[in-house]
């Protein structure tokens, strides 16, 4: 793990897999930060399997990919003009955010590593990008009535705080083992914030049963969440320059899907890798599986 406090350890074997993709070249490591100040930049958990054959793996599927073309996908819900729209809508209310060298990393990786710092957004995560892009795009019945969202933290601190700035009412559904911190700055922000539900699933049932009158806006599966993460991808792109690899934490998707949709359109060449927890791989169990795989429960820190 490598965290933004500067103080840095690391996982032998998920570094093994980051210089064997790039040693030739730049690598993009990102993740966002709002569960404490030593959450890690980037986690790389190989989970059941040896690294090699991870980047056998990795190299056979390189071989057999496609170039990415938007023209190919004309019913997709999201597509790169409203990523790109969204860069621009929700510049005013955001920070763009450093995509810094790191000299340590990049020893480590034999290759350049650099970081992008959307820790530094107010409330510590990428995703107010999504969640004032929501916002922004509510018809003026749906801002006068305001939305509702289940979240445990992160999502919910975005909407409560971008909700707030824009005058649009924000209810959110908590379950009960979010943390109080963030439970806190949700209130302080001026959300209504109900506690319900052991897990994120039972807060979104509550939610969708309970306020079917106002707007839902889930933090990771909206076209206008996606399109929103994906400003991040143009800013990386902008700010380094001949990027070969870009690494994408995986939580609910809404992040990586913006930012290889964004990446992607702009430069097919440059590889997109997810990153999840070993112990709950959830998008790897719905690759496998064909659908979404919900029930995954166990601490990832």
């Amino acid at each position: 793990y490598c965290s933004h406090s500067g103080d840095y350890s690391y996982k032998q074997q998920g570094m093994l897999i980051a210089r064997s993709l790039s040693s030739s070249g730049k690598l993009w490591v990102g993740r966002s930060f709002a569960k404490k100040a030593a959450t890690p930049a980037v986690m790389v958990n190989i989970h059941n399997t040896s690294a090699s054959e991870d980047i056998e793996k990795h190299h056979q599927q390189k071989a057999t990919k496609k170039l990415f073309n938007s023209k190919n996908y004309p019913g997709d819900p999201v597509n790169f003009q409203d990523v790109s729209l969204a860069s621009y809508r929700i510049a005013s209310g955001l920070k763009r955010t450093h995509c810094d060298f790191s000299q340590f990393l990049s020893e480590i990786c034999d290759c350049d590593v650099y970081l992008k710092k959307d820790f530094l957004q107010f409330t510590g995560s990428f995703k107010e990008r999504g969640g004032r892009n929501a916002l922004l795009l509510l018809s003026a019945a749906e801002k006068k009535e305001g939305v509702v969202t289940a979240s445990a933290g992160n999502h919910a601190l975005a909407l409560a705080f971008h909700g707030k700035d824009l005058g649009i009412p924000v209810t959110c559904i908590m379950p009960k083992s979010a943390p109080l911190a963030k439970v806190d700055k949700c209130r302080r922000f001026g959300a209504n914030v109900i506690l319900h539900g052991e897990h994120i699933g039972e807060a979104k049932e509550y939610a969708q049963t309970n306020f079917q009158d106002i707007k839902y806006i889930n933090g990771y599966d909206d076209p206008e969440i996606i399109a929103g993460a994906g400003s991040m991808g143009i800013e990386i792109l902008d700010q380094i320059k001949d990027v070969d690899v870009v690494l994408v934490p995986i939580g609910g998707a809404g992040l990586i899907a913006g930012v290889s949709l964004a990446i992607k359109s702009i430069n097919a060449d440059v590889e997109v890798i997810g990153v999840e927890p070993g112990n709950v791989a959830s998008y790897a169990a719905a690759i496998e599986a064909g659908e979404p795989v919900n029930g995954f429960k166990t601490a990832t820190i």
